[in-house]
């Protein structure tokens, strides 16, 4: 099963880079913002794991890996951070192609993020000595207070899609963390997160995708803006 994170990587980008093309979708047209704007969030958050890895905070199981390395990071981490925003962003920019309408309220979008970092905040004052739970969970929270206050719209688009992408992350994550296979491929060390599981995904996972995908989906609309502003110039 040495191939199995690989394959993960590769099913999650495959439907979604097929109809890239499609006429009514047309994502290849924003490669030239989505692939700036991972690169840019994978300045900080392969940082971030290459720091957790090296600390023993998380590790992977070389039976499930292919045993090639970047730094100290398997070839397969490293693809986690394209394929999964990738797949991901598609399915954004497809809601936004397709249902323009499918997004939150105003009042909506203040009662979820008020609940959010109500949440985030307090969680994180108790457990500030928990390194995955402050470093994400304190991410978080400055990620969102800024879109809140500057970019609002984009979490009335965002949230409602996100909350549909936690069906297949669930699935993906499950299969890493050890469900339906014999070994985790991912595993964490719990005295640095809550040790609170849904299923076998540690509860930070959903926070740190929700920040990784935000990321991505913050700096490529403003790398549009730009673009815009440049050639109205």
């Amino acid at each position: 099963m040495w191939h199995l994170y690989f394959i993960l990587d590769l099913a999650s980008l495959s439907i979604p880079f097929l109809f890239s093309f499609h006429p009514k979708l047309q994502f290849y047209k924003l490669w030239k913002y989505f692939f700036p704007a991972t690169l840019l969030m994978m300045a900080f958050f392969v940082t971030w794991d290459v720091i957790f890895t090296h600390n023993g905070f998380w590790g992977f199981n070389e039976a499930y890996l292919s045993g090639i390395r970047l730094g100290n990071l398997p070839i397969e981490e490293w693809l986690f951070f394209i394929c999964i925003p990738y797949a991901c962003l598609f399915t954004v920019y497809s809601f936004k192609n397709l249902l323009p309408k499918f997004k939150l309220s105003e009042k909506a979008t203040s009662n979820i993020y008020f609940s959010l970092q109500t949440i985030l905040i307090l969680v994180l004052l108790y457990n500030y000595n928990r390194w995955y739970t402050a470093v994400n969970f304190g991410y978080a929270v400055i990620l969102l207070a800024w879109i809140f206050n500057n970019e609002r719209d984009l979490l009335k688009e965002f949230l409602p899609v996100f909350a549909i992408l936690l069906i297949p992350f669930f699935i993906v994550n499950g299969f890493l963390t050890g469900s339906w296979i014999d070994e985790q491929v991912v595993w964490y060390n719990d005295a640095e997160n809550l040790g609170v599981r849904i299923g076998t995904v540690p509860i930070e996972d959903s926070i740190y995708a929700l920040t990784m995908l935000l990321t991505v989906f913050l700096l490529m609309e403003k790398l549009k803006s730009w673009n815009s502003k440049r050639i109205q110039d």
